[in-house]
């Protein structure tokens, strides 16, 4: 913040120099700028002693060791007693500027890393939801099989048992109605355990059975989303464009500024 001599500090600079101030104490600096035209060096002690003043009545402007160098530029043909700081101010700049560069590429690098991680975990986490979204459509097909299983079996072994022999013989073949009573004689033996009083009971208690299987398969089943194979190709591209050319960009744009620092220090 440069601050010019004078009686020019008026309330409203002020104002704004405060405001700056509390939004960025850590970047204030303040300047005697032209200190060459205040005239004898106690004429500028005046200057620097009201300016000094006119901010300590500020409690926001009042700190501790304050420092005001006094730059100004040059002209050969009127030279100055007075002592200019302006190499120390450039030096400052430079070095800040140096600085935010560095810290910039450095966050650039940073950057980069953090979102080719993000992409591999996401890449690893639709994976893991493919294996779970796998095992949840082998879980919702086995309940799905066995609860459309037990009622063809009781309905099977209804149809061969009310049907005649003669008739399962001219539609499956004597070797058939053989095989079809073999497997069926297990449910047969079961069924016939069971007194005549109790059927219907156990028909609804298979259906509440069957019923629960199926809803074991709808929640089983259940799946998370995942990603299609586009999503999963601009991913990889973005991962391998940030990797080996954004990244890769930062010592080019560095070697780029120590050139340029390089030539202008030169110049």
């Amino acid at each position: 913040m440069m601050l010019y001599y004078g009686w020019a500090l008026c309330k409203r600079t002020l104002n704004l120099v405060e405001t700056l101030n509390n939004k960025h104490a850590d970047r204030m600096r303040f300047y005697l700028s032209k200190a060459d035209e205040a005239g004898h060096e106690s004429d500028r002690q005046r200057v620097m002693m009201q300016i000094v003043q006119e901010l300590c009545k500020r409690p926001g402007l009042n700190k501790t060791g304050f420092d005001m160098p006094t730059i100004y530029i040059p002209n050969p043909s009127k030279p100055s007693r007075c002592a200019n700081q302006i190499d120390e101010v450039c030096k400052d700049i430079e070095k800040t500027i140096n600085q935010t560069i560095q810290n910039t590429l450095n966050k650039l690098e940073e950057d980069c890393e953090k979102i080719a991680t993000i992409i591999d975990d996401t890449l690893e986490q639709d994976k893991v939801y493919n294996s779970f979204n796998m095992r949840a459509r082998l879980k919702g097909m086995f309940f799905t099989f066995m609860a459309l299983t037990l009622p063809l079996i009781l309905f099977v072994n209804f149809l061969a048992s009310s049907a005649s022999k003669d008739l399962l013989h001219s539609v499956l073949g004597k070797p058939g109605t053989e095989t079809l009573y073999l497997y069926l004689a297990p449910v047969r033996g079961l069924w016939k355990m069971i007194p005549a009083t109790y059927h219907l009971y156990v028909i609804g208690g298979l259906t509440a059975f069957v019923l629960l299987l199926l809803l074991l398969a709808k929640l089983s089943s259940r799946r998370k989303p995942t990603l299609a194979r586009r999503q999963k190709r601009e991913l990889n591209e973005n991962q391998e464009y940030v990797r080996k050319f954004v990244k890769n960009k930062k010592q080019t744009l560095y070697q780029e500024y120590l050139k340029q620092s390089v030539a202008d220090h030169d110049l």
